[in-house]
């Protein structure tokens, strides 16, 4: 269900279902990521990952995760690194290009730096709707068929 709410403290249902009169609801911004989307999308990893369809090195739920992240979603948000001239020091920057190229070229860079992965739940609506796509398309040409796998699916679409 979608509404607005309006000046006089009222509010305009803007979607087909209408609110049952005498009902609790949570409501949550229509502009930013729901909370049904992050159930849908940690739902569909789990079954990726039970399903062994997936290419990616992954020995658990969470590595499966970070790797559909940073292949299909938004990446980095930001980098940490160590200069092996300072290395009591962590360094964070925003953009790769931001750490020294010695270290970026090192034959340690490896060791050296680290990606931090945007937080799903930093996703905007339009990332999460993007994300759930990709992995929704990828899980379909790979073959997952479970029976969970299409209960995810089908709530998913009585959800919009």
């Amino acid at each position: 269900m979608k509404v607005l709410i309006t000046d006089d403290d009222r509010f305009q249902v803007v979607s087909a279902d209408t609110p049952v009169i005498g009902r609790y609801y949570m409501m949550e911004d229509a502009e930013t990521g729901t909370g049904a989307q992050n159930r849908a999308f940690h739902a569909l990893v789990g079954e990726y990952f039970k399903s062994g369809c997936y290419s990616d090195t992954a020995h658990t739920v969470g590595e499966l995760k970070d790797k559909i992240k940073l292949r299909l979603g938004e990446g980095f948000e930001a980098f940490v690194y160590i200069d092996p001239d300072d290395p009591y020091h962590i360094n964070d920057c925003k953009k790769y290009e931001d750490i020294p190229e010695s270290i970026r070229k090192s034959d340690y860079r490896r060791e050296l730096i680290r990606g931090r992965l945007k937080s799903f739940s930093d996703y905007t609506l339009k990332q999460r709707k993007n994300i759930i796509d990709r992995l929704v398309s990828e899980m379909e040409t790979v073959g997952v068929n479970s029976k969970k796998y299409r209960e995810i699916i089908e709530g998913m679409q009585n959800d919009k």
